[in-house]
C-alpha cells in the first residue's frame, strides 16, 4: 500500500502529520469532539493550523476538555484567566467567541437534539466525496460552507465565516479533501462505506 500522502503535510512535525494519518477527514459524530473542532477552527483564523495543534492540549486543558455546558457559564473573570494563559492563543475576541459559540452550540443541541445531526443536514448526512487531483484545486470554500456558515451566524456563532466552515467541514469528515492519491482517501472512502 502507497504511503503518499496530501502535500501539506510535513513529515518533520509529528503533530501535523498523525493529524492528518488519524483525524482529518475521518466523520465525527461526537458532539464533544464537534465543539472542539469549532472552538479550535475559530482560534486558527488567520494563523496556521501546526500553531494550534501544539496548544491543543492547553485548550483541552483550558476550556474544560471541551465541555460546552461549562464553556457557555464562564464569567468576564475566567474570560480574563483564559486571556493571560500561555498555554492558548491569547487572543480575547477569539475566546469571548468560544464561550458566544458554546452557548450556541446548546441551544442548537435542544433544537435538534444533537449538534452533529444539524451540521450533518447541510451534507445530506452523507460525506461529500471531492476527487482533488492538486492541492491548488482544493477550495477555500463551497456552497455548503456558505450556506452552513450563514446559518451558524444567524444562530449567534461568531469566527465561522464560510472559509472556516468549510475548514470545519474539512476537520469532522464532512468533506473528504484528501487527494485521491493520498493512502488516506480510500481509507477514509471504504470507512465510510462499510459504515453505511
Amino acid at each position: 500500500m502507497s504511503n503518499k500522502r496530501c502535500p501539506w503535510v510535513n513529515a518533520d512535525g509529528p503533530l501535523l502529520l498523525e493529524y492528518h494519518d488519524r483525524e482529518w477527514g475521518v466523520p465525527v459524530h461526537s458532539d464533544r469532539k464537534h465543539f472542539e473542532v469549532l472552538v479550535l477552527s475559530g482560534a486558527q483564523t488567520g494563523l496556521n493550523w501546526s500553531l494550534v495543534l501544539k496548544k491543543r492540549e492547553g485548550y483541552r486543558r483550558a476550556f474544560d476538555k471541551f465541555d460546552p455546558e461549562k464553556v457557555a457559564r464562564y464569567s468576564e473573570r475566567e474570560i480574563q484567566t483564559l486571556v493571560s494563559d500561555p498555554k492558548i492563543i491569547r487572543n480575547r475576541m477569539k475566546i469571548e467567541a468560544a464561550v458566544r459559540n458554546a452557548r450556541a452550540f446548546l441551544k442548537v443541541k435542544e433544537e435538534f437534539g444533537d449538534f452533529d445531526s444539524y451540521c450533518w443536514h447541510f451534507v445530506g448526512g452523507r460525506p461529500k466525496l471531492n476527487r482533488w487531483k492538486a492541492t491548488r484545486q482544493i477550495p477555500a470554500t463551497s456552497p455548503e460552507s456558505e450556506t452552513f456558515s450563514k446559518d451558524l451566524k444567524h444562530r449567534g456563532f461568531s469566527f465561522v465565516g464560510p472559509t472556516v466552515a468549510y475548514a470545519y467541514m474539512q476537520a469532522v469528515g464532512m468533506v473528504n479533501d484528501h487527494l485521491v492519491d493520498c493512502y488516506r482517501y480510500r481509507e477514509i472512502l471504504q470507512d465510510t462505506t462499510n459504515a453505511s
